[in-house]
């Protein structure tokens, strides 16, 4: 059978970045239909008080990267999504360049799409879209969760959280795990502290 899968990422996230090389990884092992769609660290964490300064500017600039993916998406659709978040990702997390307007003129036109779209980066008019998206990830998750979400054949939950990318055979029996889980319905979490930082290379 044909698995349905939305993930939701935030251009920020190094976590989200990995996953989303293990999923079109997984997506050449397996049949699956798969759509990229926004979430944003920003909307998450706008009410909270208590975040340190460093990251609370990283989240004041987190919104130009969502703002022009869901610009792109009413423009072009969502295949165009799944192709500038990895336009913007390899930039950002792999050559460690930050977002500004030159990364996201330099994406755009790497997909032929109109350059003028990195407007959207610095337009607050984008953020209802923004939010929309964001909570169609989030809301069927619940709370104290973050980036990435897996929505697998109409189940949701955060994850899987992977420090290196799994390839081949490998990243499709971590798919059929991760689909095996969501289709118990009294499956709710998995976890073990972290002792390495994400990097998208292979296992």
């Amino acid at each position: 059978m044909t698995a349905t899968v939305d993930l939701y990422v935030d251009p920020l996230c190094p976590f989200a970045w990995v996953t989303s090389r293990w999923i079109l990884e997984a997506e050449a092992q397996r049949p699956m239909t798969l759509t990229f769609k926004v979430m944003s660290l920003s909307v998450l964490n706008e009410h909270k008080e208590d975040l340190p300064a460093g990251y609370r500017s990283m989240l004041d600039d987190g919104w130009g990267p969502v703002r022009l993916l869901v610009a792109t998406q009413e423009r072009y659709g969502d295949r165009a999504v799944r192709g500038l978040y990895s336009a913007l990702g390899r930039r950002h997390h792999d050559d460690h360049r930050p977002y500004d307007r030159d990364l996201f003129v330099e994406a755009l036109a790497e997909l032929g799409l109109d350059e003028a779209l990195a407007d959207a980066a610095e337009d607050p008019s984008w953020d209802t879209a923004v939010r929309a998206s964001h909570h169609r990830g989030m809301d069927p998750v619940g709370d104290d969760v973050g980036t990435p979400t897996f929505h697998v054949d109409g189940v949701a939950f955060f994850g899987p959280v992977l420090t290196r990318v799994p390839r081949g055979p490998q990243a499709g029996e971590l798919f059929d795990a991760a689909v095996t889980l969501a289709g118990f319905p009294h499956f709710f979490e998995l976890k073990r502290s972290r002792t390495e930082d994400p990097s998208a290379t292979a296992v």
